[in-house]
């Protein structure tokens, strides 16, 4: 069992349309409860399994866990994806300087098992591209 607290968070600049962040949020982690502020879309959730999807149809396994272990703080990993692509239905982590519009950014917070587990569980390992089982 799983249980995990996903925020994502996301600025709305002037020359964007709300709506567009809106479905790109969607289209990472769709049935999320969603928030439209001035100047910021929000969204909450408890379960990754599309994003998970799309890391795996994308064959980014790899890349994700070294995102996912990056920037990971006792319980909590962080990272940022691109607004675009997540609007076009791809995950594409943001790395190095933030885009000039900014980021998508995806917080989870892993209550149960482990946040190795965890990851274990949406981006497991692979072996010449292929997911394998947790070897621990």
């Amino acid at each position: 069992m799983y249980r995990i607290d996903v925020e994502l968070a996301a600025p709305v600049n002037d020359t964007e349309v709300t709506e567009r962040i809106v479905t790109a949020v969607e289209n990472l982690v769709p049935g999320a409860e969603i928030e439209r502020a001035p100047g910021e879309v929000r969204a909450e959730t408890h379960s990754l399994d599309h994003f998970s999807e799309l890391l795996h149809d994308q064959e980014i396994l790899d890349s994700a866990r070294n995102e996912f272990f990056a920037d990971r703080q006792g319980d909590v990993v962080r990272v940022a994806l691109k607004k675009q692509a997540a609007f076009e239905g791809v995950v594409n982590f943001a790395v190095g300087e933030p885009d000039e519009l900014g980021d998508i950014e995806l917080r989870i917070r892993v209550h149960e098992p482990s946040v190795e587990e965890y990851i274990n569980h949406i981006a497991p390992p692979t072996e010449d591209g292929t997911p394998v089982n947790d070897r621990s």
